[in-house]
């Protein structure tokens, strides 16, 4: 048996905040008890934390303690009939790829549009989800043999998932999802991670949904486009808001966060930080200096950049470097998802494809064209279904060009932007093993004199630029880029038939 996660001090008076907060809305983590929901309650509260204060692993003791106490995990893949005794919790992040960041350190998270549309069943199917959910007589469904339920019970059994349930008894997610329906109905607990990345809309969904809310979040982190550097916790009564200030003794030999953290000294102007970046690398090779881009790993983990201008040169160089075609993607391209055109009447489409991960900012690899003109098969990032064929509209941005080039053009569906390279606002909420900050941009930034916030924007740039690097952080200099030894491919990449997500008149 795992050994309990040991708190500090600052994580233990924040748990036990959170402890008597649940214990008012019925949920008892002392005891490990919980009675029913009181509806029309709220509270919502914030754990604020830099880089390394400790605040994932605050969140994964906070959901052992709440599973202890008898609480649900709903996960957003199917849930079973609500009851009035039932006590629930969700753990959320904005994107997949902070999911999957979450899910890869033990904590069960999806995201949040997962949780804000819930699949609708077919018939035949959800009475396989009732059984493994709920036990009882073992369903007949017409098709799957004996053999094939039971590998979904077993299944079931090592991993709480009913579709992955359903996929070991040799279903796709298109046999029985029939679609997806907004939620109508409260949740309970909410748990959700990165929610410096939180615009006040969704802000305010979480709160109509959830009786109690926890946002765990950094408050050096940038605020969302459009809010005038303000996070949604800003609005929360002092008391509401828990700060985590010590670095832990697994961060405080990391490099990566000495920098960050180095960035909330005053004193400190990019000069002096470039320098203290060149002393890490002297020491350290979790931090490289280095005066050009390496195209090989932008194929996986986009080059962070300010400006737009520096984001489309490099995304050119990257091409030009692999010997794209000008009229066609390889296979392995990445992709950014830039949101999805689709009219009103098409409002399941959209659904299913924002279910399936496709939302704004969304990573994607390009595999190869679908089986229909204007079709794409893609695998989405994170995703815990990634594979998908749908109807695409990607756009290759060009330097000095208001009109990009257009290598897939359905008529409608999800649209992309060329994913080698993105700016440092879009890679927020994700993490790669090795990071590369193009630092010409953060000096850029930096003469522009512009705050955010009360603090200079290229500290805060800088700051979420290189705490996306999870091992290593590459400094580029200069505006150059290393050629790859080997072409581009996809066999990386779990190889799994993909799910055809087709456009139909409603």
């Amino acid at each position: 048996m795992a050994e309990p996660l040991q708190l500090s001090n600052d994580q233990a008076e924040a748990f036990d905040t959170l402890t008597e907060v649940l214990a008012s809305a019925g949920v008892d983590l002392v005891d490990e008890s919980a009675t029913p929901r009181v509806e029309g309650l709220q509270s919502t509260l914030a754990v604020l934390g830099k880089a390394g204060s400790g605040k994932t692993m605050l969140l994964a003791r906070l959901t052992e303690a709440l599973a202890a106490a008898g609480v649900d995990l709903i996960s957003g893949d199917w849930e079973g009939r609500r009851r009035k005794d039932r006590r629930t919790v969700a753990i959320l992040a904005p994107t997949n790829k902070a999911a999957s960041v979450l899910r890869q350190r033990g904590v069960q998270a999806t995201t949040i549009h997962r949780i804000l549309y819930t699949p609708v069943y077919d018939p035949e199917y959800e009475k396989i989800a009732i059984w493994l959910a709920e036990g009882g007589q073992k369903p007949e469904v017409e098709g799957l043999t004996d053999e094939a339920l039971e590998r979904a019970r077993t299944f079931y059994a090592n991993i709480p998932s009913i579709p992955g349930a359903l996929a070991a008894a040799g279903l796709r997610g298109s046999d029985f999802i029939r679609g997806w329906s907004r939620r109508e109905d409260p949740l309970d607990i909410g748990l959700i991670d990165e929610a410096s990345m939180l615009d006040d809309k969704q802000f305010n969904d979480l709160k109509e949904i959830f009786g109690t809310l926890i946002l765990f979040g950094d408050p050096a982190q940038l605020a969302p486009v459009g809010q005038s550097g303000a996070m949604c916790f800003d609005s929360l009564p002092e008391k509401r808001r828990l700060t985590l200030d010590r670095v832990h003794r697994q961060a405080a030999d990391n490099p990566i966060l000495d920098l960050a953290h180095m960035l909330g000294d005053d004193s400190v102007d990019f000069h002096t930080f470039e320098r203290a970046v060149e002393a890490a690398a002297r020491r350290d090779d979790r931090v490289l200096v280095t005066p050009r881009v390496d195209a090989a790993m932008m194929a996986r983990a986009p080059v962070l950049v300010w400006r737009n201008a520096t984001r489309i040169r490099l995304i050119n160089a990257f091409r030009a470097a692999y010997h794209a075609p000008e009229a066609e993607l390889l296979p392995g391209e990445p992709l950014i998802c830039d949101g999805i055109e689709l009219p009103l009447k098409h409002r399941k489409k959209r659904l299913d494809l924002e279910a399936r991960g496709l939302i704004k900012g969304a990573q994607v690899v390009f595999l190869g064209e679908g089986r229909r003109p204007g079709f794409s098969r893609l695998h989405v990032v994170g995703a815990e279904d990634p594979q998908v064929n749908a109807a695409t509209i990607i756009k290759i941005e060009k330097p000095d060009e208001e009109e990009p080039f257009i290598p897939s053009a359905a008529t409608m569906g999800a649209t992309f932007l060329h994913g080698a390279a993105c700016t440092i606002h879009k890679a927020q909420g994700s993490q790669w093993p090795e990071v590369q900050v193009f630092a010409p941009d953060l000096y850029a930034a930096s003469r522009a004199g512009r705050m955010e916030a009360g603090l200079p924007l290229w500290k805060r740039l800088a700051y979420v630029a290189i705490t996306r690097a999870e091992g290593r952080l590459r400094w580029v200099t200069q505006y150059r880029l290393g050629r790859p030894e080997d072409p581009l491919g996809i066999e990386d990449l779990r190889a799994t038939p993909p799910a055809e997500l087709t456009l139909t008149a409603e």
